[in-house]
C-alpha cells in the first residue's frame, strides 16, 4: 500500500440551535436588522463581523459570526462571510459589524470592504441587502440607506 499521499477530510459542523416560531425573527427594516445584531453582538469589546442570513421572505435562518477581530479592525474574508449563507440555503445576507467604541460611524475600510461583499454576493447569487454598523443600544448605521449598496 503506497502510503505517499496523505488526505485530510474537513469536516463542516453547524451548531444548530431551534427556537420556537414566536422567537423568530423577520427582517422588514433596517431597525430589525440592527436590532438582532446588537443583540448578539452589540456589547462585544472587539470588533466582530456577524451575518443574518435570510431565507426568500426575509425570515432569519441563521446567524453567524464570521470573525473576531482588534480594538479596533477586523479582517474580513469573503470565503468564511458566505460560507454559512451558503450551508443555510440562504436568499440573501444581512451583513452587521459593531466597533467597540460603541460609536457607527463608518470607517473607509468599512465601506470598501461592504462593497466587495455586495459583488462577492452577486458572484453567488446571495444578495447583499445591508451592512449595518451597531452598538449595545441598536443605534445604527445603515450602508444602504447612506448610499454605500
Amino acid at each position: 500500500m503506497n502510503m505517499s499521499k496523505v488526505y485530510e477530510v474537513v469536516k463542516i459542523k453547524q451548531v444548530i440551535k431551534e427556537v420556537a416560531e414566536e422567537e423568530k425573527f423577520i427582517i422588514r427594516c433596517p431597525q430589525d436588522g440592527a436590532n438582532v445584531a446588537a443583540e448578539f453582538i452589540g456589547d462585544e469589546d472587539r470588533e466582530v463581523f456577524f451575518i443574518l442570513c435570510m431565507n426568500t421572505k426575509n425570515h432569519v435562518v441563521a446567524v453567524h459570526r464570521c470573525h473576531v477581530g482588534g480594538l479596533n479592525a477586523s479582517l474580513v474574508v469573503p470565503r468564511e462571510v458566505f460560507k454559512s449563507a451558503i450551508l443555510n440555503n440562504s436568499a440573501s445576507i444581512i451583513l452587521s459589524h459593531q466597533h467597540p467604541s460603541q460609536d457607527v460611524t463608518p470607517s473607509r475600510e468599512d465601506i470598501e470592504v461592504t462593497r466587495r461583499l455586495v459583488e462577492c454576493g452577486r458572484l453567488l447569487g446571495i444578495e447583499v441587502l445591508d451592512h449595518l454598523i451597531v452598538n449595545a443600544k441598536a443605534d445604527f448605521y445603515s450602508m444602504k440607506e447612506k448610499g454605500h449598496l
